[in-house]
């Protein structure tokens, strides 16, 4: 009986010590993680690699030892910028852990192109001497030239000193068909389609609706310009 009496304490303070949640710390680097795989997936997306620094140093937190989820609650009307405050939450299955926030620079790196040498206005894309290179996007007010689906149509807006990279504002749409020019119209009524010699009234790009002068009758029409050398009209 003394015996017992004596291991008593021992085995309230094992079942005490069975009843006390597992923890663990939750550092400066998982948070960063979280952090930046959390603005990739729901804001930076396929702009580019978010590249995430703190500003302040993140004193370890103690939570249990379960997943942790970040879920954003504010960030800048202009999303994820070069410098900006960040506030979050961290939440687990059981519970949720508390708000905070977090000053922190970004870099988001994408492969855009770059003038290799100066790009004169009117030039076509094609001909553009340029190059890939790894750049920080957030630094660029306009969106960088990706994804065209046919650069043939398009050509320097305006001059493009060496090292700059492209952006949307550099670009337009190449003049297919210019005033003066002979082009060919094709009428199309829901009977029929027809070909004849138009004069062509003002300049136009793909798509554009440009004035026409018929050669022989001398009547006006709006076409639709196809390429280089034809329009559409529809009666």
């Amino acid at each position: 009986m003394k015996r017992f009496l004596t291991l008593l304490p021992l085995v309230f303070a094992a079942a005490a010590l069975a009843d006390e949640p597992v923890t663990r710390p939750l550092g400066e680097t998982e948070l960063q993680s979280l952090l930046t795989e959390t603005l990739q997936r729901d804001f930076v997306k396929d702009r580019g690699e978010l590249e995430l620094r703190f500003t302040r140093s993140w004193p370890a937190i103690t939570v249990p030892d379960e997943p942790v989820t970040l879920r954003i609650l504010n960030l800048p009307n202009a999303g994820v910028t070069p410098t900006c405050i960040v506030r979050f939450e961290l939440v687990t299955p059981s519970r949720t852990l508390g708000t905070w926030q977090m000053p922190v620079t970004a870099r988001v790196w994408a492969d855009v192109w770059v003038a290799r040498a100066p790009l004169r206005r009117g030039q076509p894309l094609p001909e553009a001497d340029r190059v890939q290179e790894r750049r920080d996007v957030l630094t660029l007010r306009e969106a960088t030239l990706t994804g065209l689906a046919d650069e043939s149509l398009w050509e320097i807006a305006e001059a493009v000193p060496a090292g700059t990279p492209l952006t949307s504002r550099h670009l337009k749409l190449r003049t297919l068909v210019r005033r003066g020019q002979v082009a060919e119209a094709i009428v199309r009524d829901p009977a029929l389609a027809i070909s004849l010699k138009v004069e062509v009234l003002e300049d136009g790009v793909l798509g554009q609706q440009v004035r026409v002068r018929n050669l022989q009758s001398k009547r006006e029409f709006r076409g639709k310009v196809v390429d280089e050398k034809t329009v559409t009209i529809s009666l």
